[in-house]
């Protein structure tokens, strides 16, 4: 009986690790395809994205705000920006303001 706990256990980490680890490697995707056309590649913005009101996320405005803030932003849109909120998970949009923190 200990033998096949053991097996479940390890079946359930591995899969909880697995689900965590494909979450961290999909979100430069998830930028990419919801992000990158307003943001750029590296988080200065495109020329489309200026036209709309983008700003690089090495801004100073944008650079002090919080990941709190970003979620905010990304969930129900600012100007000219999109609300996500039903588009992406709460987590994926967590994901992306991480992401965006580390770009600044």
């Amino acid at each position: 009986m200990r033998f096949y706990r053991l097996i479940a256990t390890i079946g359930l980490a591995a899969l909880f690790t697995t689900s965590l680890l494909g979450a961290d490697a999909k979100t430069p995707d998830l930028y990419k395809s919801k992000c990158q056309g307003c943001h750029g590649v590296t988080g200065k913005a495109t020329v489309i994205g200026k036209k709309l009101g983008a700003k690089d996320f090495s801004d100073p405005d944008v650079a002090k705000m919080s990941e709190a803030d970003l979620v905010k932003i990304t969930t129900d849109g600012k100007a000219k920006m999109p609300p996500y909120k039903g588009k992406l998970t709460d987590d994926q949009i967590k994901d992306l303001a991480k992401y965006i923190r580390e770009m600044k």
